[in-house]
């Protein structure tokens, strides 16, 4: 299908976005590696006026460690994200996720800032960025603010950015002490997206769980901590019999899902299942 006609501006810095954002108001969209807006245009589901394209600004695309933080610019794609040395040494968790995105064409195209801003939720970063605790750096013509991913998702497809902004860093922690990870799914077979999905990271200490982070993708309308078993895990030891009680309480109080492929009966079982694989694999990685 062909999309609705519109104004194409490629802008070369984030201060010339954001004047175009500002100018061109709520029919302007931003552009980065288009996955998830173009098909929507396609379908005419999004008709912006103009569209705003971030995906040259040099400035936006890199990975650095600041400290005991990861720095990551907002166009870096997925494919970066999961092949770089720093992500895969310090924050493994993070290049885990980025390689269950989709396919290579996707992975080398997509970027993290245009998947956490579109927030679809059966996405993949999204749990991980909750999992980790990292903050959403974004930015309008008065300056940048800084957004705890638990702040971020706000609904479907909604999230705490304001019209005017857009991300330009996301800032990740890099685990500390005897800490292990994990991002697994069940995809759906036609999209790859989740269909639940869920990222686990444990920090062990004196041979008992002294933090634990859990969330999940794909099992409601936006992603979320899962605190009932993070609560029902910290303190007790890494076993077989702990993190089997603990996953037994995931999704609980939440409303799933439902759609033709997984009921919300399903996604909630589901939800048990690979919370309980993804803490194994968390503790069984913890070093």
């Amino acid at each position: 299908m062909i999309p609705a006609a519109f104004e194409y501006y490629a802008a070369t810095s984030v201060q010339e976005a954001l004047q175009l954002l500002r100018d061109h108001g709520p029919e302007a969209k931003l552009l980065a590696g288009g996955h998830s807006l173009l098909p929507m245009m396609k379908l005419r589901l999004s008709t912006p006026k103009a569209l705003i394209d971030i995906g040259r600004i040099p400035e936006l695309r890199y990975i650095r460690e600041e400290g005991e933080v990861l720095a990551i610019g907002a166009t870096t794609t997925h494919w970066m994200i999961e092949s770089s040395d720093i992500v895969r040494r310090r924050v493994p968790l993070l290049a885990e996720a980025a390689g269950r995105i989709g396919d290579v064409q996707v992975r080398n195209m997509g970027t993290i800032g245009g998947s956490l801003a579109h927030a679809d939720p059966a996405a993949d970063y999204p749990a991980a960025i909750l999992a980790l605790e990292a903050e959403i750096v974004a930015q309008g013509l008065g300056g940048k603010r800084s957004i705890p991913a638990v702040d971020f998702f706000k609904g479907l497809f909604t999230t705490a950015l304001e019209p005017s902004e857009l991300i330009v860093e996301i800032r990740v922690p890099i685990p500390a002490g005897r800490s292990g990870a994990a991002y697994l799914k069940f995809p759906h077979p036609a999209s790859g997206f989740a269909v639940v999905g869920c990222a686990a990271l444990v920090t062990l200490d004196g041979g008992r769980c002294q933090k634990v982070r859990v969330a999940f993708t794909g099992v409601a309308e936006k992603a979320f901590r899962d605190h009932a078993v993070e609560d029902a895990l910290t303190g007790k030891p890494p076993d077989d019999r702990s993190i089997a009680d603990a996953a037994q309480r995931a999704a609980e109080g939440v409303e799933p899902l439902s759609d033709i492929f997984a009921s919300a009966e399903y996604r909630r079982h589901l939800a048990r299942v690979y919370a309980k694989r993804a803490l194994l694999a968390a503790v069984s990685r913890a070093t």
